[in-house]
């Protein structure tokens, strides 16, 4: 049982009576001796770029957003949809409208009340063209009533199918009914935000001294490109039952030296670098962990108007696709459970079944053979014209390794050279997003558990489209997918359309490879979206 579940009452009086600073102190479910100290270490490879939720992109910066704000509802450690700051829901008859009830108790940082309207301001301001938010589209994907038409800036955010009742009731309109709206409710895009804090310090509300947040956390210290830190919010409705006092994300680009500082026992999560899952398996097996989360790892093929002539050719784009030998990329380089990929939507999401394309049918020989063939129909690389792409990849060990590994693959199976471009984090985005590239690396994770939160990307109005491919086929069959009966075969259409037109190169699977201190408890393995809060983690005190 998780720490949000013990009884309100247990904890406030151990924390009245100073019980759980001292080292004495036992957990009041499971009876295990608590920590002295209740810290939590994290360790991610890139700066963040934003903590505004209608700004957040990236899944680290996710990460933080998920302590310091709270959402109408939060996720289980198996990924089921639980309350947050709503208790519950209802829905009309006809589907179109969802009536969130919110919890009274729920307060600002600076002791304001959460209310319906913060949730209208959020969500008016995400859609609004004004704030240029990268993830503007997830509202129209939620098919609130009008996002389209703000979003568009057709009509006025104040028009959002969004209202509150009164201050403790939320009322969302929609255009079609979407079953698994609450499920898309648990993201960062669609967080309260506190309207009086931002327009008092605009774009830089999220800086530690202006911060407002209804988390479990508040922002304490930003040290760009070392640390951010965050401590417990006592104004959290829920801040009896949250052990963890203090949480520190360290920013650490080499895989290896974040290995080496959990080693030492400075940093409790860290991410295993590629390859080296069995032998730190073998050496920590009670603390390495391999578990299957909702990414997708691939690479974006450049089909802007000015992209390189030989890309926008479909034959070039199949061949290259063919030629990835996804076996030595998860087997020999990363070596962490990861399986190989020919089609975006990731395997274990919920309700998929991953449709069958002619590449995963193939064996490796018979792919290079096809892949010679298209190639040299195309009149490039050996016995061709010659061609030389860029593969651009933000910075990581994992990402270079996978980068020179296709490179030599490509050079060897088609006679095309590459050369690599390495990007820190923001740089790289910016570039990806501007069309600053021929082949570039990329991930997406799912915003929920559907294979639409994969496949929207792929749609020709999609701000995440950065390829900028665009099939009015392929936006008609997702068009189609919202209102069918089962969009399961509609999306394997969808997939296989991707597979033939190749505006990406899938490559493989994500499987999540953690280390984890054997200190830290509650950490949801079972979660494949990777959706933790350090609300639900404790530490035990050392054997």
């Amino acid at each position: 049982m998780t720490v949000r579940m013990l009884a309100a009452a247990s904890i406030a009086a151990l924390i009245a009576s100073g019980a759980l600073a001292q080292e004495a102190a036992t957990h009041p479910e499971t009876g295990e001796a608590l920590a002295a100290e209740q810290t939590l270490g994290y360790s991610v490879i890139d700066e963040f770029v934003t903590f505004d939720p209608a700004l957040i992109e990236a899944v680290d910066d996710s990460h933080v957003a998920r302590q310091i704000f709270e959402g109408l509802y939060n996720q289980d450690a198996q990924g089921e949809v639980i309350p947050g700051v709503a208790l519950s829901h209802e829905v009309s008859e006809d589907g179109l409208t969802y009536t969130f009830a919110l919890r009274p108790e729920a307060v600002w940082s600076d002791g304001t009340p959460v209310t319906a309207n913060d949730f209208v301001y959020a969500w008016r301001r995400a859609a609004d063209p004004a704030t240029a938010s990268p993830y503007s589209w997830y509202m129209e994907l939620m098919n609130i009533t009008n996002a389209a038409q703000v979003i568009a800036g057709e009509a006025a955010p104040d028009t959002l199918g969004v209202r509150a009742v009164d201050d403790h009731t939320l009322e969302v309109t929609l255009t079609e009914p979407l079953p698994y709206l609450p499920q898309m409710v648990t993201h960062t895009t669609t967080y309260p935000v506190p309207q009086a804090a931002i327009e008092a310090s605009g774009d830089q509300w999220t800086q530690p001294a202006n911060f407002v947040g209804n988390g479990a956390y508040t922002l304490s210290e930003r040290v760009p490109q070392e640390r951010t830190v965050l401590v417990k919010n006592e104004n959290y409705w829920d801040a009896a039952n949250t052990i963890i006092e203090e949480v520190a994300f360290y920013v650490i680009m080499d895989e290896n030296q974040a290995l080496t500082r959990w080693e030492s026992g400075e940093i409790d999560i860290v991410p295993v670098p590629g390859g080296q899952y069995p032998t730190l398996l073998a050496e920590y097996p009670d603390e390495t962990f391999a578990t299957p989360l909702l990414c997708t790892y691939y690479y974006w093929v450049n089909m802007r108007e000015d992209a390189n002539p030989a890309l926008k050719d479909v034959r070039v784009r199949q061949a290259l696709n063919l030629a990835i030998d996804r076996d030595v990329v998860s087997e020999a380089i990363l070596a962490g459970g990861q399986h190989p990929a020919f089609t975006l939507t990731h395997e274990s999401t919920a309700g998929w079944e991953v449709p069958a394309v002619p590449a995963a049918d193939m064996t490796q020989e018979e792919r290079n053979a096809e892949a010679q063939r298209l190639m040299q129909e195309a009149g490039f690389g050996t016995g061709g014209e010659p061609l030389t792409l860029e593969i651009l990849y933000n910075t990581s060990e994992s990402h270079q390794q996978i980068a020179v590994a296709i490179g030599q693959m490509w050079k060897q199976t088609l006679g095309i050279d590459t050369t690599l471009a390495n990007q820190e984090w923001q740089t790289f985005l910016d570039a990806r997003k501007e069309g600053n590239f021929d082949i570039s690396r990329a991930g997406w994770c799912a915003d929920y558990n559907e294979a639409s939160s994969f496949l929207d990307i792929m749609t020709s109005n999609s701000d995440q489209n950065d390829s900028r491919y665009s099939s009015p086929e392929y936006d008609a069959l997702m068009e189609q997918s919202r209102t069918a009966e089962d969009p399961v075969p509609v999306y394997q259409q969808a997939e296989a359309l991707l597979a033939q037109d190749t505006p990406i190169l899938p490559i493989y699977f994500y499987a999540n490879n953690n280390l984890i201190d054997n200190t830290l408890k509650g950490f949801p393995l079972e979660n494949a979206q990777e959706t933790w809060y350090a609300k639900d983690l404790y530490q035990v005190a050392e054997e």
